[in-house]
């Protein structure tokens, strides 16, 4: 049986001795920078645009005012090919969030109309909803400035597990969000990160913030470029573009381990290591019912739901059905909590989708506590633990499930190769307070570990 403490202890192991935790000097940015200019360019009709460049050749990320003309090429013959994957095909190392922005601007045309989101109600224009490109047709597009959002450093306290002058482990509190977004903009990792650095201000598009590409939960994304700056500072006569070190990411909700890249080559080997899934990621979670069977893995694409934009959904059938992604997750009731009426589980990723293990919990009928998004609701687990529970602790319980503001989702261990040293590195952290707390109260109506009769493949 695992056995959670509130102590809030982590444990940091590798494969050979590893060195002692430090903090990096002010001069170690956890961000790099490079300069760009603002220019605008015709697109190459042949091998498409590689982004602005200085003299060293580097690559930028800017592309504002960027203009691509073209027609498309018949050899895509009959297939569907969505506008925005065409221009983002056109115009190397732009993210499609971008292409979406420009479109949804009136800053593309397709023979000559429009395509933007008013096409339903002006006959004039093309609709914007996954319209697709033909063979032949004339596409003009200008890329969108660059919508921009500030984070400034922050004071925040941070639950550093580890730090060397490559890397940074942070246990994630519940209720913290990762980078900031539109409405909010402070009290956010980043923003800690920023001021632990000694780094100043920095501004970034939010059309280039994390991507949906791999896990929102949970994993590498396609950060776009950040734009640093420094109030008052004339040190730096031009603007830089700024990639941040946050790899993957974790829920509002979700607390638990999550790694910082602190330089480039060690925000390249890590996402290498995401996108090849050899990262090791072990969550726990507390769920209403109890999985059946027991141990498993649920490989079931997931998609955005069509009717709430803020939930995504298991779709089985195939991958492309609603435009879902494929998703798996491996995982194993730990413990039958309160006469079967919650489980303590733990989940192993293959896969780091958006919302990965909150929507296959509820594929499986089994939501997780205090998950009001995908059905874990106050009234659902209230209804669960009644029946099975002494009417003496009904108070308890009652108190307990009203406490419960975030789904029950820790992210517990995370083990991956150190992007300089090579070694295998393996990182615990025990769930928090809060996550303890109603644990505690669960095992006190009715516990029961489980056993298998077989080593687990998880």
């Amino acid at each position: 049986m695992l056995s959670f403490h509130s102590c809030g202890c982590c444990r940091v192991s590798t494969s050979t001795a590893f060195h002692s935790q430090f903090r990096t000097s002010p001069s170690s940015l956890f961000l790099y920078a490079t300069s760009y200019k603002f220019r605008s360019t015709i697109a190459s009709a042949c091998s498409g645009f590689t982004g602005d460049s200085d003299s060293d050749g580097e690559r930028k990320l800017n592309f504002s005012g960027l203009r691509l003309e073209e027609a498309v090429d018949s050899r895509i013959g009959s297939a569907k090919l969505r506008l925005d994957s065409w221009i983002s095909s056109r115009i190397n190392g732009i993210s499609r969030a971008r292409v979406q922005s420009s479109i949804k601007s009136g800053l593309v045309h397709v023979n000559g109309r429009v395509v933007d989101k008013k096409s339903k109600h002006q006959p004039e224009q093309y609709a914007l909803a996954s319209f697709n490109v033909k063979a032949g047709d004339q596409i003009k597009c200008t890329i969108a400035e660059l919508q921009k959002l500030r984070a400034v450093p922050e004071n925040i306290p941070l639950d550093i597990v580890y730090e060397d002058e490559h890397v940074l482990v942070i246990n994630k509190p519940a209720h913290m969000v990762v980078h900031p977004a539109p409405g909010n903009t402070s009290g956010t990792l980043v923003n800690g990160i920023l001021h632990h650095c000694n780094l100043p201000n920095v501004e970034f598009s939010k059309e280039e913030g994390l991507s949906d590409t791999e896990d929102c939960d949970d994993e590498v994304n396609s950060y776009g470029s950040l734009a640093s700056s420094c109030e008052g500072s004339h040190s730096r006569p031009s603007m830089s573009s700024i990639r941040p070190g946050i790899v993957h990411r974790l829920d509002k909700g979700t607390s638990g381990l999550l790694v910082v890249a602190k330089d480039e080559h060690s925000h390249m080997k890590l996402s290498e290591q995401f996108k090849q899934r050899t990262i090791k990621r072990v969550y726990v979670s507390l769920t209403a019912g109890v999985p059946r069977p027991i141990s498993g893995r649920v490989d079931v694409p997931v998609g955005r739901d069509l009717n709430n934009r803020l939930r995504m959904t298991a779709v089985a059938g195939p991958v492309n059905s609603r435009k879902a992604r494929h998703a798996a997750s491996r995982y194993k009731v730990i413990e039958i909590l309160a006469g079967g009426s919650c489980s303590l589980v733990e989940w192993k990723l293959e896969t780091g989708r958006t919302h990965q293990i909150r929507a296959h919990a509820k594929y499986l009928g089994v939501p997780l506590l205090g998950d009001e998004v995908y059905g874990g609701t106050k009234s659902m687990v209230l209804s669960l633990l009644r029946p099975r529970s002494p009417i003496s602790l009904h108070g308890k319980i009652v108190q307990m499930v009203s406490s419960l503001d975030r789904p029950c989702l820790h992210a517990l261990t995370l083990g991956f190769q150190h992007p300089h040293t090579g070694e295998q590195v393996h990182f615990s952290c025990e769930p928090p307070v809060d996550f303890d707390e109603i644990l505690s109260q669960l095992r006190r109506i009715g516990s029961e570990s489980v056993s298998f009769s077989k080593p687990s493949n998880l």
